[in-house]
């Protein structure tokens, strides 16, 4: 039964006592289900010498088997799905970039699930029944459009299934059906501002309130530079597809300070990335995440690669997560540092030369790794400010970040847009 929608849910606001006490339950649940219903868990709990009736207490999850994503593609296409296919509502796929894609199977009441937490995170987000959303996030296999959709009808709202690409008619939409809230990467945003100061849309003539901004990690700063080009509010919205697809966690307007995890339906742990040991709240490490009401694919400790920390609530009762600042997988080894794009990115935003389309460049100089960053002017910028410009940010990389980049500060338009999650590094090592 879903719940009630708009609003707060009084789960939303429950004691932590209350909150623990639903998750162990849940979480009891959880494990006998994943472990009666597919093999992978049977064995791999079997092989850890660990069973559901183990856990009696939630730091007992400790004790369990992590899930990885070649775990899930081992299992390709439907080998970790609870039932038969001819018993599920609906197919999602990741859109991984190695390998074979990781297959996400929904049951009617796990579809009603993800509709209520999108609902929930949008509300969050300042998002209110009567409201018009443009979903700029793709439709298909990818999770972020139809979850958007589905969040946004759950709500009450009115949904304007525009998804990605088509830059030029987004904005005219935009300026003629005058939505109130907008659903989107942060980096195609950031494309969509620059068609809107071609098209003339003035952030003091944009109808757009608040801006929901997910699928990628994205900066601080790049939220300031949202918010400043466009008027709207912007906050973060947190998923993946193997846990449900977006809604998982998701800020809260009045605060901007963390995404609330919707713990009634998601348990997180954050480990050591290298050894794998739990983190006490405030550590920063992995995220896992283990699904407390999903069906078709209960997800028991699955290594996101995210990285960030927990905190406690807020606005909310439940705990909150940092914005995810990179990932363990995406993480670039320079000469022996390592580097973030973010970090970089959080750079590049400090300046007022520099537009925030960017793209980094690994490649050799003999045995030795390299790193360019190629970013674009200002509009404007001459040749003695895009010098002055590459020079400044080489420098600072080399200061704060600890490795040498060359920096080619380009024209505008000179970096490929992304109609979805931003391409922000090319290895031409791999070549």
């Amino acid at each position: 039964m879903s719940e009630r929608i708009p609003g707060l849910h009084p789960i939303e606001t429950a004691s932590i006592d209350e909150i623990r006490s639903l998750q162990l339950d849940r979480l009891r649940a959880t494990l006998n289900h994943a472990y009666s219903k597919i093999r992978h868990y049977k064995e791999s709990f079997d092989a850890a010498g660990v069973h559901p009736d183990d856990l009696r207490d939630l730091s007992d999850l400790a004790k369990f088997p992590f899930l990885v994503k070649d775990d899930l593609r081992a299992n390709y296409p439907f080998g970790m799905f609870a039932y038969p296919t001819s018993e599920l509502a609906r197919i999602h796929a990741s859109s991984g970039t190695t390998g074979k894609p990781t297959v996400v199977g929904y049951t009617a009441n796990d579809v009603s699930m993800w509709a209520d937490v999108m609902a929930r995170s949008m509300y969050a987000a300042g998002a209110r029944p009567g409201m018009k959303v443009h979903i700029a996030y793709g439709y298909g296999l990818f999770t972020g459009g139809l979850g958007a959709h589905y969040g946004a009808e759950r709500l009450g709202a009115m949904v304007i299934p525009m998804s990605g690409g088509q830059t030029e008619k987004q904005v005219q939409l935009i300026a003629d059906f005058e939505p109130d809230v907008i659903m989107v990467t942060p980096s195609y945003m950031l494309a969509l501002a620059d068609e809107m100061d071609r098209q003339g849309l003035t952030k003091d003539k944009c109808s757009i309130r608040y801006g929901i901004f997910g699928a990628e990690p994205w900066t601080n700063e790049m939220r300031s530079s949202i918010e400043a080009r466009t008027g709207l509010s912007a906050v973060d919205i947190y998923g993946l597809s193997e846990v449900i697809g977006p809604g998982v966690a998701n800020e809260c307007v009045e605060t901007k300070d963390g995404l609330h995890i919707w713990e009634d339906h998601f348990y997180p742990e954050i480990i050591n990335p290298e050894t794998g040991a739990v983190l006490p709240d405030g550590e920063f490490g992995e995220l896992v995440f283990t699904s407390l009401t999903k069906e078709a694919l209960p997800i028991i400790r699955y290594r996101t690669r995210d990285l960030t920390r927990l905190m406690p609530g807020t606005a909310r009762s439940m705990r909150r997560m940092e914005k995810v600042t990179g990932r363990s997988d995406d993480m670039l080894i320079i000469r022996g540092v390592n580097v973030f794009p973010t970090q970089i990115e959080e750079l590049i935003l400090k300046d007022a030369r520099l537009a925030p389309h960017y793209q980094l460049e690994i490649g050799k100089d003999g045995s030795m790794d390299t790193l360019t960053i190629n970013v674009e002017g200002k509009p404007g910028c001459d040749d003695g400010t895009r010098a002055a410009a590459a020079k400044d940010l080489s420098h600072l990389v080399k200061s704060y970040i600890g490795v040498t980049a060359a920096v080619n500060v380009l024209n505008e338009g000179a970096v490929e847009r992304s109609f979805g999650k931003a391409k922000r590094v090319v290895d031409l090592r791999k070549s």
